[in-house]
């Protein structure tokens, strides 16, 4: 979403880098490089302005001319500055103090509001609550339709009463004359919030009508659902593709039914962007999700912080860690600690829980995404296929379980087999092999505290591979007369002062060849002067 921000950002802190101090020209450039790509990113004219006022003032402040690394500075203004049109802080949703929690959906249609319903239900889901989804959106064709398949994705009940429009086409206006009428959502969202109290759920989320544009109807009809439920939220869903229509559409939701927060979506496209840097600054209410993907678990609470740091392409690993604590067992994680520590070989069962725990933390090219610096190598990424990962767990899966155990003993009728059952070449198969064996050594040697092949040794760990000691080479004997009677005098002292056993301070011998392991013979002649004898 933020790449031709990202990019022109980067390389405008780029031209600032090995500048031990920054000039007045080089801060007004460094702003209106700033200035156009966030105007390129389609955020709003105002936004734009009170930005970049603000980085230049700081910018030209004691605060970057006294640092020791300007450039670092100002990428710290730039960063501290998105943060706060983001919306400084992460707001949580606010719960009912007796259940259930109303949390009402209202937007455009097509800005992914009943998607963004069912995830944000299993959302409540995963965190043990029990949500319903209301079906208040009679106005689409086929709406409640879609509500209850994503509801029945997520593993939600959904409350439908009303088929709502069936017959592809949209409804006119209330009953009347050459009309048609597909049910009430008024009566239909309180009817949800009665189901839901007798039947004990504790999370209410009600999907309501969009339109394709904002209109007097649309907005009655929001605003009466409102007065009728009593929603503890109300969540402004908007497009993140849709530019600078964004503000215009926030402002009359906003004055309409005065929302609560905003919901981003589809922050996964290639679209400027620039909705999500201008809606929280216009509003003033806070940015508290953010959908990145189709997929149910394609959703996180927004963090303007993080996605200040994303923007900047500094990653966003407290994300990724966060993810990763969901998708990983616990147990599972313990096993495969032991294991490692342990220096059991890593089998291809161990490799297949890796996988499926991967996988329930998304997409792999997001997950990479939100580390430091990939932004460097996005074509890369791009270019990754990651249908990879299907082939590969094809294979294994076509594997017996001795053979998952003990790869080594697959030959080559084995190997034929498996590329017969999985749909691949013969060729992959060995790839994977390969490639599998390499791994089992690299986490042998890790856990043995060594080095991992075609890497050097970790100094302070021990073990250290394969590899021999290494045998210290002595010196030659130097061809000056001088130098190397110095030398001859430095070995015999060293031999001179070796502890014999059981000592630790030196030969306790009024005789200096008593504890030696030297024949004083064999001294060069007239060399008995420099031991003082």
């Amino acid at each position: 979403m933020f790449t031709s921000l990202s990019d022109r950002l980067t390389a405008t802190f780029k031209s600032l880098r090995g500048k031990g101090k920054l000039s007045e020209s080089d801060v007004n450039k460094t702003v209106r490089d700033i200035r156009m790509a966030l105007l390129e990113a389609d955020v709003a004219l105002p936004v734009v302005k009170d930005f970049t006022q603000a980085v230049r003032e700081r910018a030209l402040s004691a605060e970057v001319s006294e640092a020791l690394n300007p450039a670092q500075q100002v990428v710290k203004i730039v960063n501290d500055e998105l943060v706060d049109i983001l919306g400084q802080h992460t707001r949580p949703l606010r719960l009912a103090k007796t259940a259930p929690t109303v949390i009402m959906l209202a937007g455009l249609q097509g800005s992914g509001k009943t998607t963004l319903a069912g995830k944000l239900a299993k959302w409540f889901k995963d965190q043990g609550d029990t949500p319903l989804l209301v079906a208040a959106d009679l106005q689409r064709p086929n709406a409640v339709t879609q509500l209850e398949v994503v509801g029945q994705r997520a593993g939600v009940p959904v409350f439908a009463p009303e088929r709502g429009n069936v017959g592809g086409h949209d409804a006119v206006g209330p009953t009347g004359e050459g009309t048609r009428s597909y049910g009430d959502p008024v009566e239909v969202a309180e009817d949800g919030i009665q189901h839901a109290i007798s039947k004990l759920y504790n999370v209410v989320i009600v999907d309501t009508a969009g339109r394709l544009a904002v209109d007097e109807e649309l907005m009655e009809q929001a605003a009466d659902i409102k007065d009728a439920i009593e929603p503890d939220e109300v969540l402004f869903v908007i497009d993140a593709m849709i530019g600078q229509a964004a503000v215009e559409t926030a402002q009359a939701f906003q004055e309409g039914i005065d929302f609560s927060g905003v919901v981003l979506t589809k922050l996964d496209g290639d679209a400027r962007g620039g909705a999500a840097l201008s809606v929280a600054k216009i509003t003033g209410r806070p940015i508290m999700f953010a959908s990145t993907g189709e997929g149910l678990k394609e959703f996180e609470i927004f963090h303007p912080d993080r996605m200040a740091s994303r923007i900047l392409d500094m990653g966003d690993m407290l994300t990724l860690i966060e993810q990763a604590e969901r998708a990983f067992d616990a147990k599972q994680a313990a096993e495969m600690e032991r294991k490692f520590l342990a220096a059991e070989d890593f089998t291809f069962d161990d490799f297949l829980q890796q996988m499926a725990a991967i996988k329930k933390m998304g997409s792999l090219k997001s997950m990479l995404k939100m580390m430091p610096g990939m932004n460097q190598i996005r074509d890369q990424l791009d270019a990754f296929d990651e249908r990879e990962f299907d082939r590969i767990e094809a294979m294994i899966r076509s594997m017996t379980p001795f053979e998952r155990n003990h790869p080594k003993q697959i030959n080559g009728s084995r190997r034929a087999r498996i590329a017969a059952g999985s749909g691949v070449t013969v060729s992959q198969v060995n790839d994977l092999l390969v490639r599998f064996g390499e791994a089992q050594k690299m986490m042998k040697a890790l856990a043995k505290g060594g080095s991992i092949p075609g890497m050097p040794g970790m100094p302070g760990l021990a073990g250290g591979g394969k590899r021999g000691k290494q045998v210290q080479r002595k010196k030659g004997k130097s061809g000056n007369p001088a130098k190397r009677a110095e030398q001859e005098r430095a070995a015999a002292q060293a031999a001179s002062n070796r502890a014999p056993a059981g000592s630790a301070f030196g030969s306790t011998s009024s005789d200096p060849y008593a504890n030696a392991n030297l024949d004083p013979s064999q001294l060069p002649k007239g060399f008995e002067k420099f031991l003082g004898t």
